[in-house]
């Protein structure tokens, strides 16, 4: 693995650099949020930053997006082949536990038998640069505890590591490695990878919050019915927050929009707690209250999940611990599980 160093100072300016190259996704601030959204000719990158308030997920899963566009003519039915083609971009400055989400996602979008178009073309044409986490965490932070490490390469094509008045820059994978020609030409030394492991080290012992994160499964696996589910759920506003900021989650619905002839197919997101769901069509609701759908959240995440993928489907970001309205924490419900 190549490694090179960079001063700190220079990294907005390399930023700036990329985006007269490619769309580049950073982290901006916007008032009292640090938010990832595309780098404008006046905007600057803020990397001081603990963690974004929004999931980078939405570069390769949007919020809503055009699936295809249709129009109706006397000869049939005519589609557009214009539809989300996938420019070239990069996603610059993404936290650890971020990227390790992608890895998360990738397992259920690219899948041998099932895979979604929309997601990998983005997926493949994204590279993400990765930024070490170094400084003390929020209390939410729980990467720890599920597979997670705030100075992982997981899920990244280069990460950047603050060593002091420098980076240190690894390029972790050929894509990453493309982008080589942007960090200058000062190769790492032996001193700057005994900084990054000091750091790393720093960093892993600041992280507090800790959760039985895999002692619970098999917990999960024999209490569908347990009482516990009925003590959860009576705060939850079904407000979506969790959901809607969660690195990990994936749930969408699709629409159709039509207007004369013309027709456009929607993807948007979606989330398991919101009451309309699973209503079925024929109005029954296989989950009625927050209480199924609070247990399918916490079964999804730390049971189902590693059925199928072998994986948790939790990064320990903590945001929906942090941005909860009615301060619901589910690293309190993981402690709770693993006691019953």
């Amino acid at each position: 693995m190549e490694k090179r160093l960079i001063k700190k100072d220079a990294l907005a300016g390399i930023a700036r650099k990329m985006a007269g190259d490619f769309t580049v996704w950073a982290p901006l601030k916007k008032e009292d949020n640090v938010l990832f959204a595309p780098m404008g000719s006046d905007d600057e990158p803020f990397f001081a930053y603990l963690n974004s308030k929004n999931a980078p997920k939405n570069i390769f899963f949007p919020h809503t997006e055009t699936m295809m566009k249709y129009t109706r003519t006397p000869q049939g039915m005519v589609f557009s082949s214009e539809v989300n083609k996938a420019d070239q971009s990069v996603l610059f400055g993404v936290r650890p536990c971020d990227a390790h989400s992608f890895v998360v996602l990738d397992k259920l979008f690219d899948q041998e038998k099932y895979k979604d178009q929309y997601y990998i073309a983005k997926r493949l044409n994204t590279t993400v640069i990765s930024l070490a986490c170094v400084q003390p965490p929020y209390d939410t932070c729980f990467c720890t505890s599920v597979d997670g490490q705030p100075v992982s390469p997981e899920g990244a094509d280069i990460l950047l590591t603050d060593i002091g008045g420098d980076y240190l820059v690894e390029f972790v994978t050929e894509k990453g490695e493309k982008l080589a020609g942007y960090f200058g030409d000062t190769k790492a030394d032996e001193k700057a990878d005994a900084k990054k492991t000091e750091a790393a080290a720093k960093a892993r012992e600041a992280i507090k919050a800790k959760i039985p994160a895999h002692e619970v499964k098999p917990i999960l696996d024999k209490n569908f019915d347990h009482p516990f589910w009925d003590t959860i759920h009576r705060k939850c506003l079904a407000c979506g927050t969790c959901t809607y900021l969660c690195p990990t989650c994936h749930c969408f619905d699709i629409s159709d929009e039509v207007v004369g002839a013309d027709g456009v197919r929607l993807r948007s997101w979606d989330s398991c707690m919101f009451p309309l769901f699973t209503k079925e069509t024929s109005g029954h609701n296989p989950r009625p209250s927050q209480k199924e759908r609070w247990r399918q959240r916490a079964m999804h995440k730390f049971k189902y999940y590693i059925d199928m993928f072998d994986t948790i489907g939790c990064v320990g970001c903590g945001r929906c611990v942090m941005y909860c309205p009615v301060n619901i924490d589910i690293r309190k419900i993981v402690d709770d599980i693993s006691k019953l």
